[in-house]
């Protein structure tokens, strides 16, 4: 018998080929606009609250241009570098509509994200923020509001009916409550004017908090276009 001779014309076989990379959005949701490849921008962490903040700017509008340079491939897994360095940490909610890496088009390893219902702040999630912070010198955190948050909702028409919610949806709205009176004197309340305002508080709430450790910014995202204001 003659070794077989592998034909150099012939396509190579299915088991070879790499597997089809999956969608960058988490869930199967298809992308807001269609993926242009890119060329990925340079590797190196950013250095203080300045360069972070403009590492995520920068990575906002590709992903708002449809040219996410980082595909998010769960298959990579938190396997990208033995030795992450995450230059920031994004307090955001629960949403599943912001998913906070592909938002800001960060790869794996880069940011700590921490996220409850309306971004609000419980022990645990404010003694994350200062593990990440102080115990790890991350220089920028981000405090991260979005459109039509649920949980402000949710507060907004528990204020406007007179009721106070029991259990722990109690504390997420209590939380949110003081937002709520400090943005108009009447009982008809906006719920994006509510989300910037508990944004805001939160953001004062974690300057006093973590002092010089860190910068501490303010963001919206708007679901309906992806755009991120930071303020």
């Amino acid at each position: 018998m003659f070794p077989l001779v592998p034909d150099p014309t012939a396509p190579p076989p299915l088991s070879a080929l790499p597997p089809a990379p999956s969608s960058p959005f988490l869930g199967g949701s298809p992308p807001l606009a269609p993926t242009v490849t890119t060329t990925a921008p340079a590797t190196t962490t950013p250095r203080g609250p300045d360069a972070a903040l403009a590492a995520l700017r920068a990575g906002n509008r590709r992903f708002v241009a449809g040219q996410p340079a980082f595909g998010h491939s769960v298959g990579r897994a938190v396997a990208v570098s033995a030795e992450p360095e995450p230059f920031a940490v994004v307090v955001g909610c629960m949403d599943s509509r912001v998913p906070v890496e592909a938002v800001f088009d960060q790869d794996f390893g880069t940011l700590f994200v921490v996220r409850s219902a309306g971004h609000v702040l419980d022990r645990a999630g404010q003694g994350s923020v200062e593990i990440a912070v102080v115990g790890m010198g991350v220089p920028l955190v981000v405090v991260l509001g979005h459109r039509r948050c649920a949980a402000v909702r949710t507060s907004v028409d528990a204020w406007q009916e007179g009721r106070r919610l029991n259990g722990r949806v109690g504390h997420v709205v209590d939380d949110i409550t003081d937002s709520i009176r400090e943005t108009a004197p009447d009982r008809v309340k906006a719920v994006e004017p509510v989300t910037r305002r508990h944004t805001s508080r939160t953001v004062a709430h974690l300057n006093a908090v973590l002092g010089s450790n860190a910068r501490v910014v303010g963001a919206y995202y708007d679901v309906d276009n992806g755009v991120v204001e930071f303020f």
